[in-house]
């Protein structure tokens, strides 16, 4: 029956950070792969889901309320006035706002610019979509932007460009000075900008994140995807938003409700609770978190990785192997399971373009810090043993 397969699906192979996620259970590992919390989710949000259910919200549904308070969040964190009524979609989660995006915007030959490395369920939904991924190298160790670069990407095949800030996997967060390179590329060309906002409320060291679609201009021509999953530890929900011009709004509903007709019905009257959160949630969130950060990128350095960049924003530490270790990212990443009994991810997933000459993409390996602290204090034991007197990883 293979070659019943289309030819797209036939070159799309599972996501490797699912499968070392499921290899974390099966050996019972310390699992720093996948990001998901490993901790409870805030009690008033259960309960308002709880409550839901045994209210009987249990059918389709659309919950209007949502809509309002991410219209609200948009105008208190960008500024920006957003009609909740006509540019606000309630979707499956970010992952489906996404490639519903991409179906709405996207022709067979469209060319789609990202920046690498980046998180693979972009480019898989481009290609779904008939698009074809352009990508823009990030310059490491900083991860800056080359705006030479970004404008000699540009073709007149070019409709749209994916921006995902803070950033998977460098943990990246994109100054103003590089949005507005982005917003002028775009404005000049045409371009439809497509933001991944999930870790929004989650950035370090008094770095601020700031929407591209707040830069003038930028809100006619933006469309915002972000959901629940990662501020409020309910990666499980499935609930997520597009928020767009209305045009764009509408064809993303329509896609929607065609694929998967509305998003679980009582985790979306739970979203109004989790929404209408105090702020002191919110700056407690970013303190749990960049006390997590300081705990692994520390531990990560003293065991000998290159550590040349701090995360700014998500959960996420892109770490570089050193230059002695004879082991490509994969092959570190199996031996690390073998010797430690922890998982990580092999960064070259992460890489589409041509690696440049002062770095190779197969030197990185991504941790995962949104994790418990029980959690996080047995991957730092089991790591350490493995330092040799020398201080030193044996993997090395």
């Amino acid at each position: 029956m293979e070659a019943k397969l289309s030819s797209l699906a036939k070159t799309l192979t599972p996501s490797s950070i699912q499968q070392l996620s499921y290899l974390a259970q099966r050996c019972n590992a310390v699992n720093l792969a996948e990001g998901f919390p490993d901790f409870p989710a805030p009690p008033h949000i259960k309960d308002a889901a709880v409550s839901a259910i045994r209210a009987d919200f249990n059918q389709y549904s659309h919950v209007q309320g949502t809509c309002d308070y991410v219209a609200r969040k948009m105008k208190e964190m960008h500024g920006m006035n957003v009609d909740p009524l006509t540019d606000i979609v309630i979707c499956c989660g970010q992952s489906e706002a996404f490639a519903a995006t991409m179906f709405s915007i996207i022709d067979q030959g469209d060319e789609v610019i990202l920046f690498d490395p980046s998180y693979e369920t972009y480019d898989a939904c481009i290609r779904l979509a008939g698009g074809i991924p352009v990508y823009v190298g990030l310059d490491p160790p900083q991860w800056t932007l080359d705006s030479d670069k970004l404008e000699k990407s540009f073709t007149e095949k070019t409709k749209a460009l994916v921006l995902n800030s803070p950033h998977n996997p460098t943990g990246k967060v994109f100054n103003k000075d590089e949005l507005e390179i982005i917003a002028g590329a775009c404005q000049r060309r045409d371009v439809v900008a497509v933001t991944d906002e999930v870790y929004e409320h989650i950035t370090f060291d008094n770095q601020n994140h700031i929407s591209l679609a707040s830069l003038p201009g930028m809100q006619s021509r933006t469309v915002i995807t972000s959901s629940l999953s990662k501020t409020f530890s309910v990666t499980g929900w499935r609930i997520g938003w597009a928020v767009a011009p209305t045009c764009i709004a509408s064809a993303v509903r329509n896609i929607h409700i065609r694929m998967t007709d509305c998003a679980p019905a009582p985790f979306q009257e739970a979203a109004l609770a989790a929404l209408r959160s105090p702020p002191a949630y919110f700056e407690r969130l970013r303190r749990d978190y960049e006390s997590k950060r300081d705990c692994i990128f520390n531990l990560l350095a003293k065991v000998g990785f290159k550590m040349q960049f701090k995360p700014q924003g998500s959960f996420f530490v892109f770490a570089q192997l050193p230059e002695s270790c004879p082991l490509s990212d994969a092959e570190f990443v199996e031996e690390l399971i073998k010797q430690a009994g922890v998982v990580a991810v092999p960064g070259a997933g992460f890489f589409h373009s041509k690696p440049s000459a002062d770095y190779a993409s197969s030197r990185y390996i991504r941790f995962a810090f949104c994790k418990s602290e029980d959690t996080l204090a047995a991957a730092s034991v089991k790591i350490s043993r493995l330092v040799d007197a020398s201080g030193n990883l044996k993997l090395f």
